[in-house]
């Protein structure tokens, strides 16, 4: 004979693989949808960073300009944001506070163009492939 209270119910302990299988099906679909939106707001970010040091870059030049009475030269480039050019006594930088900042979100410098006819400089990268045209991440920025 059975007593009511002999029989005992065993927890049962840890997963089967079914349940294990689900639960990592489950992680792989969301992993899926999620994934390359975390990506594009990394690339669009890395875009809005290039585009503010751009903006930054701009405003040293002109401050440059503005001790100096000339924009940097071609052959200067935009080091002597940094560092005084030779034989400059007005220079009053450094304009910018750390050299870092001559360098674009994927690792280039950018690229300075005297001003032309019309008395514009240019301050571009190349967006993160590194050439000339694209659109996206890919696109150059300028000022």
């Amino acid at each position: 004979m059975i007593r009511a209270g002999s029989l005992r119910w065993h927890r049962r302990r840890g997963a089967t693989i079914l349940e294990v299988l689900v639960v990592l099906s489950v992680i792989a679909m969301i992993a899926a949808v999620v994934g390359p939106r975390v990506v594009g707001y990394l690339g669009r970010a890395k875009s809005e960073t290039a585009q503010l040091q751009i903006d930054q870059l701009s405003n040293a030049v002109q401050l440059f300009y503005i001790d100096m009475g000339r924009y940097p030269g071609g052959s200067e480039g935009l080091a002597v944001l940094i560092t005084a050019p030779a034989g400059a006594a007005d220079w009053q930088g450094p304009y910018l506070e750390k050299a870092e900042g001559l360098v674009d979100p994927w690792g280039r410098d950018y690229v300075y163009g005297e001003p032309g006819a019309d008395g514009r400089f240019a301050i571009t990268s190349l967006g993160r492939d590194g050439a000339r045209g694209g659109s996206g991440e890919d696109a150059d920025l300028s000022n």
